[in-house]
């Protein structure tokens, strides 16, 4: 069994703080600079569960940096550098207390919402008669707030985040024209990869009156694809569609009576699946970046990340 990173402890040069999210440690330098340990830990239900998955971290960090790369074109983003296969060092911004979420089909909570009478999503009306996993005529976006640690996230419309102040209508016109065209760009590359780009959240923050794209974009844990051979004959029939995303995780769970309720129980995992899972992050990574993934020594990660990190920091 691979190591598999769970926790991080480092004290980098200028350290002021850190923030240990479900996934991602975030270090701040001096208030300029986020470095962003993905670690390889997995959450479902909003709860992280307690063994982690080998390799996930490196396949998060490096589809996100090259996403982050290839779309550079479209908006500034916060990456400056990827110093390690799990890591990323970026500017510190002023994170917007909105995620900008677009939704290119009905599936997932939209179509929940929708299958139980719902014909409006964060004030976007939905037509009468739609299936499940069937197209929008355009990509909707349907923006959440931006929940504190434990909390769910909620859906907003547009006039209440201008409404409550929490972005200006000035800039919010501009986080949904970077929206769609990330969208539209994580689409088209999809697309060459035999892939849909089904939804997808976006989170930006400003630095110096500057709107950059921050965190991490068009990533298995932040985003769902569909195969999209086979998507228009599943979808006539009514079936389900294969999709990469962690939800089989999710499914195994629900199978074992896990839900994340109170009173659930979480089972205990098999190393048999862990590294199954291991191994569906990574077939993630191959099929939507089109490259070989090369598994990093991780005989000590902590000593490496902590050696790359502050090799970097030395030069900034």
């Amino acid at each position: 069994m691979e190591k598999a990173v769970v926790k991080t402890d480092f004290q980098f040069p200028r350290q002021k703080s850190v923030y240990k999210g479900k996934v991602r440690d975030v270090y701040d330098i001096n208030d300029e600079y986020m470095v962003m340990v993905v670690s390889d830990r997995i959450s479902a239900f909003d709860v992280v569960l307690p063994k982690g998955i080998p390799y996930k971290g490196q396949v998060l960090n490096q589809i996100a940096a090259k996403f982050l790369d290839a779309t550079a074109d479209i908006v500034p983003n916060w990456k400056i550098a990827t110093p390690d296969p799990t890591v990323t060092i970026g500017h510190k911004c002023e994170t917007y207390p909105v995620e900008m979420i677009v939704r290119g089909y009905l599936t997932g909570s939209s179509w929940r919402l929708y299958k139980n009478g719902g014909r409006d999503i964060c004030g976007v009306p939905l037509a009468e008669g739609l299936k499940e996993h069937q197209a929008f005529p355009e990509p909707i976006l349907t923006p959440s707030t931006k929940a504190e640690q434990g909390e769910h996230d909620e859906n907003i419309s547009r006039d209440e985040i201008i409404k409550q102040g929490l972005v200006s209508e000035e800039e919010y016109v501009q986080l949904e024209k970077y929206s769609l065209e990330l969208f539209k760009r994580g689409s088209e590359i999809a697309d060459k990869k035999g892939l849909i780009l089904v939804d997808t959240k976006y989170e930006f923050g400003r630095k110096d009156g500057v709107i950059y794209l921050i965190d991490e974009i068009h990533t298995p844990d932040s985003s769902r694809y569909f195969y999209k051979e086979g998507y228009q004959e599943r979808f006539k029939k009514g079936e389900n569609q294969k999709q990469l995303s962690k939800e089989f995780v999710r499914e195994w769970l629900m199978d074992h009576d896990f839900q994340g309720r109170d009173g659930d129980v979480l089972p205990e995992i098999p190393e048999s699946f862990i590294n199954e899972i291991s191994e569906r992050y990574i077939e993630l990574y191959e099929s939507i970046t089109g490259d070989k993934f090369v598994k990093e020594d991780v005989s000590n990660v902590s000593e490496r990340i902590n050696n790359n990190v502050n090799s970097f920091l030395s030069t900034l």
